[in-house]
Parts: structure tokens; C-alpha cells; sequence
């Protein structure tokens, strides 16, 4: 079982994905941070962003784990690291390049196999490309003043907003809602609200799948 919530940044993404995670006792993975990593890798190996062959050299070379909200390269706790306005600026022109999503999501398949196959993936085209087959899709969404104040904590908005465009328009997996995800705007619901909903869209499958 694979529950895929999917979405832009602030739409609540991180903190349903949590809270639907340890209400259902499954793992949790952030693919955000998987790509994050990867950025880190790249720029710490000078790499341009830009330039693919450049950055899948250094993807390709960097071992990169996450557990329990946190991210290794190399053995190193990269997880602070992954959160700097260096890595922010540079995390969609290397997520961009076809070889390295191959890459890292082959990573994050293997993630889920090596947790049992059944986990909360939190992400950007997970329902779309990571799982298409995911037991529960959900797009979560809000209106661009929300998100941007409720990352204006830890991002400029500004940059937010350009990151969402450039993800949505890229060529290989964009962000968009896959076309059997539920879309749920968060603008005015709680995140409680938001948490029932997956959970039970969740339990309606599984009896659906104890009768089959």
C-alpha cells in the first residue's frame, strides 16, 4: 500500500503526510529531500545545475539515504544543509534533468521495497510517475497567498512561486494531479481536516480490498 500526496509548496504537503503516517503506522518519505540531497551533491562537486551530464556524474557517485525525516550523503547528516537558499535556488534545474529523476526515483522505489512496500510518499509526481498504481492519489492544493504565507518562514515566496512554475512546466514528470487523485484545496481546512480525509479514503480502500 502506497498512499501518494502530491502537491506545490505550502499546500500542507509535509505535515499531512506526517500526521497520515504515524495515524496509520507506515513509514514516511519525503522525495523533496531526495532531490535536495542530490542538489547538495551536485554543488558540492561544482557542478552546474544546468549542465545534466555534470550533475548525473555527481548523483551517480553520491550515496544518498533518508530515515525519519532526516537525509545522509555519504554518511554525512545533510539534512540542514538540504534547507539552505543556495540548494532552494538550484533544487528544480537539477531536478529537471531526466537521467537524475531516474535515478532518484529508482532510489525512492527501492526506499518503499526496502520498508515493506507500504508507505506515505510525499512528493511532486508521485501518484503520476514514482507509484501510478498507488492505492490512494491525493493532489493537495491552496491559493497562492496561503502558500506563500506559510512558507514565508523558510522561503521567499517569490522564489516558491518561480520553482512551482518552473516544476509545473518541465518536460519530464511535471507537477500535476494524476487524473485519479483527489484534489483537496487546504486554503481553509485544518490540517486535521485535510489528515481525516486521506485516512479515510485509506480505510474505504482497504475494505475495498478485503471484499475483492
Amino acid at each position: 500500500m502506497v498512499i501518494a500526496i502530491d502537491g506545490p509548496g505550502g499546500a500542507g504537503k509535509s505535515t499531512v503526510a506526517a500526521r497520515c503516517a504515524q495515524l496509520l503506522a507506515l513509514p514516511h518519505l519525503d522525495t523533496g529531500a531526495t532531490y535536495r540531497a542530490a542538489t547538495v551533491a551536485a554543488l558540492r562537486c561544482g557542478a552546474d545545475p544546468g549542465h545534466p551530464e555534470a550533475v548525473l556524474a555527481a548523483v551517480m557517485g553520491a550515496a544518498i539515504r533518508y530515515e525519519s525525516g532526516q537525509v545522509w550523503l555519504d554518511g554525512e547528516d545533510v539534512t540542514d544543509a538540504t534547507r539552505s537558499a543556495e540548494v532552494a535556488a538550484a533544487v528544480s534545474a537539477v531536478s529537471a534533468h531526466p537521467q537524475v529523476r531516474r535515478v532518484i526515483v529508482d532510489l525512492q522505489r527501492a526506499w518503499v521495497g526496502a520498508h515493506g512496500g507500504a508507505a506515505v510518499v510525499e512528493g511532486r509526481d508521485i501518484g503520476t510517475v514514482v507509484f501510478p498504481q498507488a492505492s490512494v492519489k491525493v493532489f493537495l492544493t491552496a491559493r497562492p497567498e496561503i502558500r506563500a504565507a506559510r512558507r514565508a518562514a523558510e522561503e521567499d515566496p517569490a522564489a516558491l512561486e518561480r520553482r512551482d512554475r518552473f516544476d509545473a512546466s518541465r518536460e519530464t514528470s511535471p507537477l500535476r494531479p494524476a487524473a485519479d487523485a483527489l484534489v483537496i484545496d487546504t486554503s481553509d481546512l485544518s490540517v486535521e481536516e485535510v489528515v481525516a480525509t486521506v485516512v479515510g479514503l485509506v480505510l474505504e480502500d482497504g475494505r475495498q480490498t478485503s471484499c475483492d
